[in-house]
């Protein structure tokens, strides 16, 4: 007999099902970029623009957990919607459990690891002598609260998995409000004065409260996730390698962002005229509103995963066609929109970052400039981010993964070589537009073929039930 939630993802209107998911998950998910864009705001005023380099020096370690968490995550949320859909409880269950036990081993090892090497880790990552003492104060604090962030992630996507997407985003408002709360009082004078070392501990606190809520919730009756805390240390060998071979788009794509930043510090490191340090304070804004302005858009297909891994499951395969031609309509029309909010507003959004340093003036004024360039092909990342989000949710692992791959690595990291050699560091704001159009005209031909295929599929399934 299937449960309320089981029922809903497989009869519910498509439209109003997406909508009901993606909500949720979208609010969270602004609430959990807006406390990242307060931290660099309040890091800046506190200690002028050269501070907000720290934070992306130390951003690749936060995008290798983000991608491990977002991996197993993803991963197991895709076998267990599927099992969900055929109403398998065994497999439900070890996926979930295999997910929290081998998350919490991975985040362990890299907290010591990066505990061990922190100076080496910032220097790789592109620090100078300007800004590495900010960047250690702050990774020293990231590195303790690992663990209970990466295990945020997990369980998160696994709650929306099993169609319980109120509390994902509740557990996601509770860390995101406690961030903006605590950041004034740990960052500024007038509570601790602890600087980029404050923004750091308010992350890690309000991550862990974030974590706390989930995990209760997950224990408790009206969860369909039954996680068994007594087998945690029994690992599912051949669970993980299912897990890890669906997430591992997510992973590369993360990963590959965390070298991205890594490639454009140093790039800039060696190519800018003067101190790199504000070069890469620019690069640290703006990395910041691009993943505001996707998240919203990542919202959405978080809304639609468990969605296609359900009916994908179930074979209602005309409910996948409609609810994945709709979500590329809303993708479309919604990073268009960002497009023109971030060109028309880029001097606006930067003078938030500003302070009364005398390094003020050219971060305005080249920031302003990079900015508008970066956004010029906003609109090209919908396809991308649709079709891996689709592919995971059906198991396609191989296809998600070259999805993943071909803008951040096969494309982005030579562009930035080539531009960044012929025009400075001006070059590598033009890698953004360049990667962005190649890898979405490549992925709107693919979904163009892919509709067609499942277009095909429910068109034999409605003569085969006629029959």
């Amino acid at each position: 007999m299937q449960d309320e939630r089981s029922i809903m993802l497989g009869n519910m209107n498509v439209r109003k099902l997406l909508i009901k998911m993606s909500i949720p998950a979208t609010i969270a998910m602004v609430m959990n970029a807006l406390y990242n864009l307060v931290d660099t705001i309040f890091v800046s005023w506190q200690d002028g623009e050269i501070a907000i380099g720290a934070l992306s020096i130390a951003f690749p370690v936060q995008m290798i957990v983000m991608a491990i968490g977002l991996m197993i995550g993803i991963g197991s949320s895709s076998v267990f919607s599927r099992a969900y859909g055929r109403n398998d409880k065994e497999a439900m269950q070890r996926s979930v459990n295999t997910a929290i036990a081998f998350n919490l081993l991975l985040s362990l090892v890299i907290m010591m690891f990066g505990l061990i090497f922190i100076d080496d880790l910032l220097v790789f990552f592109g620090a100078t002598s300007s800004n590495i003492g900010f960047a250690r104060d702050y990774l020293f604090f990231i590195l303790i609260g690992l663990p209970p962030f990466s295990m945020s992630l997990v369980l998160n996507n696994l709650t929306r998995a099993e169609g319980r997407a109120n509390v994902a985003m509740i557990s996601l408002l509770i860390g995101g409000g406690l961030n903006i709360i605590l950041d004034p009082i740990f960052i500024f004078d007038f509570g601790f004065g602890m600087g980029v070392s404050g923004a750091a501990l308010a992350t890690v606190i309000a991550k862990s409260a974030s974590f706390a809520f989930v995990f209760y919730m997950a224990l408790g009756k009206k969860s369909a996730l039954n996680i068994n805390l007594k087998k945690l240390y029994k690992l599912d060998y051949k669970m993980i390698g299912e897990i890890s071979l669906i997430g591992m788009p997510t992973f590369v794509r993360n990963v590959l962002g965390a070298a991205l930043v890594i490639v454009v510090n140093n790039l800039i490191n060696y190519y800018a005229v003067g101190d790199p340090a504000i070069y890469i304070s620019i690069y640290g804004v703006i990395t910041r509103i691009i993943m505001f302005s996707l998240l919203p858009g990542l919202g959405l297909v978080q809304g639609l995963t468990p969605i296609v891994g359900f009916n994908y499951g179930a074979k209602f395969h005309q409910r996948l066609f409609e609810v994945i031609a709709y979500t590329r309509r809303l993708l479309t029309i919604y990073f268009l929109t960002m497009t023109l909010v971030v060109i028309i507003f880029a001097e606006y959004i930067f003078r938030l970052f500003a302070s009364a340093s005398e390094d003020s003036a050219f971060f305005m004024s080249h920031g302003v400039m990079a900015m508008r360039i970066v956004a010029l092909a906003f609109v090209m990342i919908a396809f991308q981010i649709l079709l891996s989000s689709v592919y995971q949710a059906m198991g396609y692992a191989l296809r998600a993964f070259f999805v993943a791959l071909s803008r951040q690595f096969i494309l982005f990291i030579p562009i930035a070589f080539l531009f960044s050699h012929l025009f400075g560091v001006v070059g590598i704001w033009w890698t953004f537009v360049a990667a962005d159009v190649i890898a979405g005209i490549l992925s709107l031909i693919v979904y163009v073929f892919e509709m067609r295929e499942l277009r095909g599929k429910f068109s034999q399934t409605s003569i085969a039930s006629e029959g």
